[in-house]
């Protein structure tokens, strides 16, 4: 009985989850020019306006190219900390990891802040790089995290026999390391990849109306008037991150790098 009740509440929870982009699914295929659910009519226009229309298509792109470049940057900062970490753990490098964490621990209301603040006491305000580069400290926690976990797992005698056998460090982190990371370095890209290209506040802070972002781009059409494309390009970003978490959890180990530890006994 206790299984079974369950196993109800599982469906209603997973129902109530699935509900809302349901309906957006069901708002992006209507075939008239507003925001209705159920549908009044099947029509895939919409999905096409997102790269027939400029304004969407440029959003689109500017999008995917600032969430390629900060996530490649996250991972730049991250790599550096997690393999300091690894060969020697310090006070230092401790506070240098806590502080790679805490912009993603603080409300993202306090970094976009952060980010305004900074870059117009600097006077890159509007700049293109602004938003990437904040995107990149705030995402960094992500590829910091998978990768700390993907050196704990590196056996420290396997990389003690290279050195036995004369190999330096250099042919060390190239043969050994890199390879028993790359997972963890590419799920850490992916993590940070799909959040950056649905976050809204921070861009927003930062580079303004001067790069329009899709978040950016479905805030102001609101101001217009409702249009199923804004339901469409969400659908489209559903289906980028369910594709992407789905690489990661075929040929990566998708329970650790979510916080999972392996059972002993």
């Amino acid at each position: 009985m206790n299984r079974l009740a369950g196993r109800f509440l599982f469906v209603l929870v997973a129902l109530f989850l699935a509900a809302p982009v349901a309906i957006i699914a069901g708002v992006s295929v209507n075939a008239q020019q507003s925001l209705v659910f159920p549908p009044q009519g099947v029509s895939l226009r919409w999905y096409g306006a997102i790269f027939t229309d400029p304004g969407w298509r440029n959003a689109l792109f500017a999008s995917v190219a600032i969430a390629v470049l900060a996530a490649a940057l996250a991972v730049l900062i991250a790599l550096p900390i997690a393999y300091a970490l690894w060969r020697r753990v310090t006070a230092l490098g401790r506070l240098v990891q806590l502080l790679g964490i805490s912009p993603f621990v603080l409300p993202p209301v306090i970094t976009a802040l952060g980010a305004l603040a900074f870059w117009s006491t600097v006077g890159f305000y509007g700049s293109p790089f602004t938003v990437v580069v904040s995107h990149a400290v705030f995402f960094t926690s992500l590829p910091l995290v998978t990768l700390t976990l993907g050196f704990s797992v590196i056996d420290r005698e396997i990389v003690e026999a290279a050195r036995t056998m004369g190999a330096n460090e250099a042919t060390i982190r190239r043969t050994i390391v890199l390879p028993m990371i790359r997972p963890y370095l590419v799920s850490g890209f992916a993590f940070a990849f799909v959040l950056s290209l649905n976050e809204y506040l921070i861009a927003y802070m930062t580079v303004g109306f001067t790069v329009e972002t899709v978040p950016i781009k479905i805030f102001n059409a609101l101001r217009y008037g409702y249009t199923p494309v804004m339901a469409s390009i969400s659908i489209l970003f559903v289906g980028l991150a369910t594709i992407v978490f789905g690489l990661i959890a075929r040929f990566g180990d998708l329970p650790k790098l979510l916080g999972a530890w392996e059972r002993r006994g």
